[in-house]
């Protein structure tokens, strides 16, 4: 009991004395307006909230959930490989990426994803 209390009292000693050792070494924190700003993605918080987003953005957000949920799907099949038909998780494996790939294709081809215009 004693060792853990002396092990605890040990930890918070060296956690305070280097947080106060940050706060005195640190460089001044300079209060602007644009760090005090709350940071919302996509827009300046300080415009009209009625400005419509840029399509860019959404574009983005878009593909990430895209490929997001790519890899969510492709990592339990990598886990079910050895437990499932080889020729029937190849094709489906396969069908997966080739839509995947054709899709980008289609967004590569129409400049989707061009930033200017």
């Amino acid at each position: 009991m004693i060792k853990i209390l002396i092990s605890l009292t040990l930890a918070m000693i060296i956690s305070m004395s280097l947080m106060i050792m940050c706060t005195i070494i640190s460089k001044t924190m300079s209060m602007d307006r644009e760090k005090m700003s709350p940071f919302e993605c996509g827009f300046d918080p300080k415009s009209s909230a009625r400005m419509p987003f840029s399509i860019q953005f959404f574009l983005i957000a878009v593909l990430f959930l895209i490929f997001d949920i790519e890899i969510a799907i492709i990592m339990p099949m990598m886990i079910t490989m050895k437990t499932s038909n080889l020729m029937m998780w190849t094709m489906t494996i396969s069908m997966f990426i080739i839509t995947l790939t054709l899709g980008l294709y289609y967004e590569w081809k129409t400049n989707m994803l061009e930033w200017s215009k």
